[in-house]
């Protein structure tokens, strides 16, 4: 691919144009198009698997790091797990012109804002061909064009699959072109610097690749930090349940954002701090744990100056000892990453405390971190995590992928007509249909 800047500048404005088209286009046809992604990722999944299978060897040969090469390897289990996350978008409501608010300025001045696409994404992820799927299925559904760079090693597989992603647009009626798939860091390069062209940069991937970006770009950025996710263990709570979560919490994917990679135990729970333990260790976790916790776990080898405040992405867990709540959530706020963080606990009021006061995208109660996904929230998919404050925070589904529009539907008047001595404004809210 040529990535000098005259034609990274002309894909960002084809791209332009075939998002209005697909903005502009009916519901039930970007619900088709969506369907027909499915079906094609039925109809060539040996296709699809073979290229990723040949992408994983080439990764192997070259010393792909092990929880990378994890995120790199697609599955018929995955690919399912994918065309349901479409099915999911494809039955919900379409956004596009969905009517927020209805006010009657005067009568037959009728103002009505609206959700709008964002416009034109530049999306930028690591290893996991996987999202290929997910964020081009909210884009169609969302009606912004996206520009897809993923990682080297996941060439062919992206390959695969964003010909899924074009050729159902085309099935549709719709322009190729809101989905393209870019390759080569030269061409990122050349695209961050098309603020006039690119609306929104996702990165989707390590805290480096989001610093980076945000600091070569005037185009916004919507991305996260590390996800540093903190499991609070509270004095009330029940030991099964805290081994449970725990486990899951690290060992389900411990290469994704959203895994455990700091276990902070109160005082108090202490003496059952060996159920939780066991379980890890049983597990295969490395445990690295301070010198009050590893009393009560023999098999866990001592923390480290900076365990605690990392995120490993492999079975390698920290536990610190905390004295109160008050504590937890100071240690969470100072070295957590604001992405994901849990309490076990049974009571009731300790819970509502930690929800309101812990400061993160995701926040729960006797849940596992892994639950802060855009599949598992019901959202379809998820283009990514996002730890920025504006304009959407945690797994951004189609609403994080939506700006407003104001329509005013009158009936000749002017702004003049209004104002001391003049007609007034009834301001007047109204139903939505």
């Amino acid at each position: 691919m040529n990535t000098d800047d005259a034609t990274m500048r002309g894909i960002a404005r084809e791209a332009r144009r075939a998002q209005r088209g697909l903005a502009g286009a009916t519901a039930a046809t970007r619900t088709q198009v969506l369907e027909h992604v499915a079906q094609l990722l039925s109809d060539r999944e040996a296709a699809i698997l073979e290229q990723n299978a040949a992408d994983c060897e080439q990764a192997r040969r070259e010393g792909l790091a092990g929880p990378l090469l994890s995120r790199l390897a697609l599955s018929s289990g995955k690919l399912a797990t994918l065309r349901d996350g479409l099915r999911t978008l494809a039955s919900g409501e379409d956004p596009v012109g969905r009517p927020i608010t209805r006010t009657e300025l005067d009568e037959g001045l009728e103002l009505t804002k609206v959700l709008s696409p964002i416009g034109v994404l530049l999306v930028v992820f690591e290893s996991r061909p996987d999202a290929v799927i997910q964020i081009g299925g909210l884009a169609i559904r969302s009606g912004n064009a996206v520009l897809l760079k993923g990682g080297r090693e996941a060439g062919r597989s992206n390959a695969a699959l964003v010909g899924c992603l074009r050729d159902a647009l085309a099935y549709g009626g719709m322009g190729a072109d809101a989905v393209v798939g870019i390759e080569g860091r030269t061409a990122v390069k050349a695209l961050l610097e098309l603020d006039e062209d690119i609306d929104l940069v996702i990165p989707r991937g390590s805290g480096e690749l989001v610093r980076s970006i945000q600091a070569s770009t005037k185009i916004p950025v919507l991305g996260h930090a590390e996800g540093i996710c903190m499991l609070y263990v509270d004095r009330a709570a029940d030991p099964a349940m805290a081994a449970r979560v725990a486990v899951d919490g690290k060992c389900d994917y411990p290469a994704a954002c959203n895994a455990t990679e700091t276990l902070l135990v109160h005082r108090d729970f202490l003496p059952q701090l060996p159920v939780v333990g066991n379980a890890l260790i049983d597990a295969g976790v490395e445990v690295r744990a301070d010198e009050v916790s590893r009393a009560w776990m023999p098999g866990a080898v001592e923390a480290g100056p900076t365990d605690g405040t990392v995120e490993y992405g492999d079975r390698i867990l920290a536990v610190r000892t905390v004295s109160s709540l008050d504590e937890a959530i100071a240690y969470i706020h100072e070295h957590g990453s604001a992405h994901t963080d849990a309490i076990v606990t049974s009571d009731e009021a300790v819970a509502e405390r930690f929800l309101n006061e812990v400061d993160s995208a995701s926040v729960f109660h006797n849940a596992s971190t892994r639950f802060a996904d855009g599949y598992r929230y019901g959202l379809g998919a998820e283009v990514g995590i996002s730890t920025s404050r504006i304009h959407a925070r945690g797994p951004v589904g189609v609403e994080g992928l939506m700006t407003t529009r104001w329509l005013l539907r009158g009936r000749g008047q002017g702004a003049g007509e209004y104002g001391d001595g003049k007609r007034a404004f009834r301001h007047r809210r109204l139903a939505l249909p």
